[in-house]
């Protein structure tokens, strides 16, 4: 006879749910999307991660990363319930410019995009942000911090990512449930006022 696991009752959408949507949290190689799913995820998050080995090497560039030992090789996934009525379900891609195919068919039916970056790597956001635009998802900004990465002003960030005056920009660190929160807080109110 098959065992199988017993879930309890938070595994489940609650029956008043009536909307669920769909966010992408997307960024480039290394910038802590796994980890802002897992830090969101009210659910054990599916996660893709395998050990990074030495095949990968000329292709991830590790430049500016620190400790870094496993990659996403397909998507994370998180669920997270806002309010009685309405559930986010979080969908991770991975960064690296290989799996752009999947981007695409990961934005289907996206509400919308919260895009991570790193402060000290910001030349890698351009493709990612040209990806999110090409598909036509509204997106806000999260400046993902580090330790020790530089607090640079907004309008400067806003300037370097060649962003427009309303697309939203927000500090973040994917390691604080509050201030990841925060971040898909701003997403949701950006999406609300453009549908207003």
């Amino acid at each position: 006879m098959v065992s199988r696991p017993v879930l309890d009752d938070s595994a489940y959408v609650r029956d008043a749910v009536q909307t669920a949507a769909k966010i992408l949290v997307v960024g480039h190689f290394a910038v802590g999307k796994t980890t802002f799913i897992g830090t969101m995820s009210e659910i054990p998050p599916l996660r893709t991660e395998e050990t990074m080995t030495q095949a990968a090497a000329g292709i991830d560039d590790l430049k500016g990363v620190r400790g870094k030992t496993t990659t996403t090789v397909a998507m994370d996934f998180g669920r997270l319930t806002i309010n009685e009525h309405l559930v986010l379900y979080l969908f991770g891609t991975p960064g690296q410019q290989r799996f752009v195919q999947m981007w695409e068919d990961m934005a289907r039916g996206a509400l919308g995009a919260l895009v991570l970056v790193d402060p000290e790597r910001l030349e890698e956001s351009f493709a990612v942000i040209d990806l999110i635009e090409q598909y036509g998802l509204a997106y806000t900004i999260a400046v993902n911090h580090f330790d020790g990465t530089p607090d640079r002003p907004y309008e400067e960030l806003r300037e370097a990512l060649d962003l427009l005056p309303d697309t939203p920009i927000v500090k973040c660190d994917a390691r604080d449930p509050k201030s990841s929160a925060n971040s898909l807080m701003v997403l949701i109110r950006y999406l609300q006022d453009r549908v207003r």
